[in-house]
This record gives C-alpha cells, structure tokens and sequence, in this order.
C-alpha cells in the first residue's frame, strides 16, 4: 500500500521530469506520421496525433502534449486542447475506423482550454462529438492517462475499450485547487479536496473507471516502454479478433457500469 497522500500524488502526475505524450510516441511507435488540422479551423499543437506501427501493427495515436520548455509549454497551450485539437482527434478516429486501425490515446491535461475563444468555436460541442462517436467508433480503443486527467477534457479521449491509468497520474471531474476554492473558497485547502475526490489511480481502479495500473517503477526507461509497448500490443491484438458487435456491446455495458459498482458504497 502507498504512504503518498493524494495530493502527493497529484504533485507526482504534474511534475516536470514527467514523460510528455511526445515520448510515449518516440520510445513505442515506429514510424510515426503526424497529422494535422481539423479541417474546420485549424490545427491545436496540444495535441499530437498521427499513424504508427506498434511493432508489427498499424495504428492511430493520439497524445495530448504539455511540452518541457517554458516556451513549448506556452505553443503547447500546457496541455490544454481547443476544440479543433479534439476535432482533429475524433477526424483521425474517423479514419482508424474506415481503415481498421486500433486507436491508443495517451492522456495527460489538466483540462480542456476554457478561454472565450475555444468556448466560440464550440468546446463543449467538440468534446461531447468525441463522447458519442467514441463509444460506437467500430476499431478497438485503448487509452492510457499518463499524468494528470482533468474533467472532460480528459474524457474526451478515454471512452475506450480498455482504460489504464499510470501509478502516479490522477483523473478527476476537477483539479483539487478548483474543488477547493468551490467548496471552501479557498484554494490553499487543495490536499483535503484531492484526499475527498478519490482521483488517484487505486480509487479510479476500484471504481471500475480504469482497468488497469501501470507501475512506474522504471518510469521513462527502455524497460518501461517496452513493458507498456508489449502490453498495448497483446491487449489490442485480443481486441481486435472479437466480432465487431461483441466489441460495442462491451464497450457501452462497461461505461453503463459507472456510478453502480463500487462508488454507491464509498
């Protein structure tokens, strides 16, 4: 069992050694084709999406980016998608699908960007399109929160057949800041809020929200790559032999199952 608190935790899923969605797609994929632009409005350098092969396997990959530098953080928008980034995420979903490819989708925002120019261009919109297409979207989905997994920005890219959650990342409807300063107006009580959001990945795993913790022992080294590379590429492998039918049947009971298992007893 660990000694971190929750807000340890959130710190740990913020942190700026942290792996960035860019090196997921580094150190696992090979051949890495980005893709750009919605189509609609233009391109949102927040989230990085393309063509890959997990090892032998052709997929789409799509990773929100926070970046490193302070001035990648700023292009990146530090992680926070507009809508035509989440356009451009369900456009490649689209194009998995009429192609048979697998979708993987790494997961790591605080949440979706909340300036007045995103909500003109239809944030709320672009994240429910991606709610309602993901959960009939005919290819296998897989989607990793690798840091933080704030509100509905994050769950715009993990209605998924399988959800896996990193040992220290945390998903949550709110940052514990935010909740606090609701609740308490008071934003300095930020831990007692994390400790009552139960967003870490031991809760979000008895709740059923994810399927799966990734230890993070050898976090960011060969190892751990190549451990989580060889796990994607035997569950997607097992998902896509289901029949078609058999896949979105699981996929809608699984969400279908949230708020009745686990959370009415906490």
């Amino acid at each position: 069992m660990s000694n971190k608190t929750a807000y340890d935790k959130v710190r740990l899923a913020r942190a700026n050694n942290r792996p960035t969605g860019k090196d997921y797609i580094d150190a696992m994929f090979d051949g890495f084709f980005e893709l750009h632009g919605d189509r609609r409005y233009g391109d949102d350098p927040a989230i990085v999406a393309g063509l890959a092969k997990l090892m032998d396997m052709p997929v789409t990959v799509i990773a929100i980016e926070k970046g490193r530098s302070a001035r990648e953080r700023a292009f990146r928008n530090f992680g926070a998608p507009n809508p035509e980034g989440y356009r451009k995420a369900l456009r490649l979903m689209r194009q998995a699908e009429k192609f048979k490819r697998p979708v993987v989708c790494f997961v790591d925002t605080s949440g979706a960007y909340c300036g007045i120019g995103a909500e003109e261009r239809g944030q709320g919109q672009a994240i429910a399109e991606n709610l309602m297409t993901m959960m009939t979207l005919k290819t296998p989905v897989i989607s990793v929160l690798v840091g933080e997994g704030g509100s509905g920005g994050a769950l715009a890219l993990a209605v998924a057949d399988r959800v896996w959650i990193l040992e220290n990342a945390v998903y949550s409807v709110i940052s514990p800041e935010g909740c606090a300063s609701i609740l308490w107006k008071d934003a300095s009580r930020a831990a007692e809020a994390a400790a009552s959001l139960k967003l870490t990945s031991e809760d979000i795993l008895s709740f059923g929200v994810a399927d799966k913790i990734i230890p993070e022992k050898e976090l960011g080294k060969g190892d751990f790559y190549l451990g989580l590379k060889t796990m994607l590429y035997e569950e997607l492998s097992g998902l896509k032999v289901l029949p078609l039918e058999s896949l979105l049947e699981a996929r809608f009971a699984r969400f279908r199952r949230l708020g009745t298992e686990g959370l009415l007893e906490t």
